[in-house]
């Protein structure tokens, strides 16, 4: 499956300024060397516009689908030239206190110019990275690209793999053992991702659509940016830079540019990413947005603002189902038994968390997904700790939420986090992604436990809340 893939575009490009910030002068020269090092685009220099000295950049962070011999689509005849994969565009904004990434989907449908109306993959087919510019800038007149990234995925896996591996936590379990989509088995949990296994899951399309694929690539980066600090990265910028060099294609060249782009990217290095939400409407064929809502998707973006409520709405495909979800009451529904069945189990596997505890409410229509995951999570350092997981899902393709229990009190996830709140005597510390809340967690004893929202955070933050308090122990 060999395709170009933008989130080691964001690794590097940080992880490089990052390490040049502290390094000094010396590793300036070192990370300008790499970006000249890389192969050029050719053909853009008309279409990327050139930012000058401190002003904000858009960055197109990009990559190309070049699938296996072996998938159904390949086998077909369906595939020709590669298809952009992913795109992401990126705000380095000196004025602001925050990173703005913002995905854009893959079947957007859009007006590629000359060539009339078809998804937005489709242009890099045709045209390649000149042709997918012009595209994305039509969306609005306000989008201005600086400049383009794109990287190839082995670069996407040695980054992480040089950083020693990132924490996710995953959602639920991801397999795939056919050749249709590439081959995955990652079970549902916090824990440590590594190169292939890292790629595999930011990849994943196979029970997913483009709304959820791309909330998770955010997610992941998300996670990359909180875990990765500058001075960490000091003793692996040498490792960073070889592989940018040698797995990235952009239209970086000239000494000028590229100490542009890197002191906005020093810059920027210690502060958040925010996400903004791009709201659409999935069809059978494309997905879809008004111009209208265009217009405010790229207000936020150019402005870093935060995008608010949940990262997408999944609805019903069936008249019937819909009709069903307009009658009925979206709130919690009592639910102890299911779930402390999950307990016991988790229990009966010997997982060493204790106490186990687990909610006595859901979301109504809500199932739990086969029994918990019982695992150990290993650490950078070698130490182990037992886990549990209980996955719930909701009603809709990739909207799960879940509760995890772990012995690793001090798990990067649950550090800084945004507020903390006292319900029924007991103390919950809050994680906020937007005005949305992303994590709810508390500690007992040895222990500490978390209600994860779903990766669209589907759940409103009064859901979250009242799931949390709703958990007991056996």
């Amino acid at each position: 499956m060999f395709k170009r893939f933008l989130l080691g575009a964001l690794i590097i490009v940080c992880a490089s300024a990052s390490a040049t910030a502290v390094a000094g002068w010396h590793e300036v020269d070192k990370v300008v060397k790499a970006f000249q090092h890389t192969k050029h685009i050719a053909g853009i220099d008309d279409v990327i516009t050139e930012a000058s000295a401190g002003k904000p950049q858009t960055i197109l962070l990009m990559g190309s689908d070049k699938r296996s011999k072996n998938a159904i689509d390949v086998r077909r005849g369906a595939i020709g030239k590669p298809l952009s994969d992913t795109m992401m565009l990126m705000r380095l904004d000196p004025s602001k206190r925050a990173t703005a990434l913002l995905s854009i989907p893959r079947d957007l449908k859009v007006e590629i110019p000359g060539h009339g109306t078809d998804k937005l993959n489709a242009a890099y087919s045709i045209g390649g990275a000149r042709l997918t510019v012009r595209t994305i800038r039509g969306l609005d007149p306000r989008l201005k690209i600086n400049h383009v990234i794109n990287v190839d995925f082995h670069g996407f896996s040695k980054a992480v793999n040089s950083l020693g591996c990132i924490y996710v936590d995953v959602d639920r379990r991801y397999f795939n053992n056919s050749d249709a989509y590439s081959k995955i088995d990652i079970q549902a949990g916090y824990q440590r991702l590594c190169g292939q296994d890292a790629l595999a899951y930011v990849r994943y399309r196979h029970e997913d659509n483009d709304l959820v694929r791309a909330t998770r690539q955010q997610d992941f980066l998300r996670q990359v940016k909180a875990q990765v600090g500058a001075f960490g990265l000091l003793n692996h910028r040498n490792k960073l830079l070889h592989i940018f060099s040698s797995y990235t294609s952009s239209d970086l060249d000239s000494r000028s540019g590229i100490l542009r782009l890197l002191k906005l990217a020093v810059f920027s290095a210690s502060r958040p990413i925010q996400e903004i939400h791009f709201r659409t409407k999935i069809g059978p064929s494309y997905v879809t947005t008004r111009p209208t809502v265009m217009h405010e998707i790229v207000t936020q973006f150019l402005g870093v603002k935060a995008s608010t409520g949940p990262k997408g709405v999944l609805r019903p495909k069936s008249k019937s189902d819909r009709r069903r979800q307009r009658r009925q009451d979206l709130g919690l529904e009592s639910a102890p038994g299911p779930f402390r069945d999950q307990a016991l189990q988790a229990i009966n596997q010997k997982v060493h968390v204790f106490p186990v505890w687990y909610p006595t409410k859901r979301v109504q229509g809500s199932l739990t997904i086969g029994p918990p995951t019982v695992y150990t999570i290993k650490t950078h350092g070698g130490k182990q700790y037992s886990a549990y997981r209980i996955v719930i899902k909701k009603n809709y393709v990739g909207e799960y939420y879940g509760l995890q229990g772990t012995t690793y009190k001090d798990a990067p996830l649950l550090s800084n986090p945004d507020g903390s709140r006292k319900i029924h005597g007991r103390k919950f510390n809050l994680f906020y992604d937007g005005s949305r809340l992303r994590l709810v967690s508390w500690k007992t004893g040895n222990s500490v436990y978390w209600i994860s929202n779903s990766l669209l955070l589907g759940l409103s933050n009064k859901q979250m809340l009242a799931i949390a308090a709703s958990t007991k122990h056996l």
